[in-house]
């Protein structure tokens, strides 16, 4: 709810949807249904393989434990570490021919 010094609290547009679920989520579970997420994750692993990008973020881990000491760093560190940019370093033909995917699949789903 949004609050004012001036009047009450008026609804944000987010409650007022209920239990409608977004575009989003319904992307989402048609993708989950007919096995193409599934599909796309494997295709992801594959590239990113690939590519070199899994071995970079691996490297990357070695080292910060090296660093710091084994006894000394915990999985959360390493996620916190790795996310950002493990995210960064995605190759943006890796992105392109995911987001292909996507496209067709929307089309073909007639989404």
């Amino acid at each position: 709810m949004k609050h004012s010094v001036n009047r009450p609290p008026t609804p944000d547009g987010a409650e007022d949807q209920g239990n409608e679920p977004t575009l989003q989520e319904i992307i989402n579970i048609k993708l989950i249904e007919s096995g193409e997420k599934e599909r796309l994750m494997e295709l992801l692993r594959e590239r990113l393989i690939e590519c070199g990008w899994k071995d970079e973020m691996k490297a990357l881990c070695r080292s910060y434990v090296k660093k710091k000491g084994r006894n000394n760093v915990t999985v959360d560190d390493l996620v916190h570490l790795i996310t950002p940019k493990g995210r960064a370093s995605v190759p943006d033909f890796v992105k392109a021919e995911l987001l292909q995917r996507i496209r067709s699949f929307l089309m073909s789903a007639a989404l």
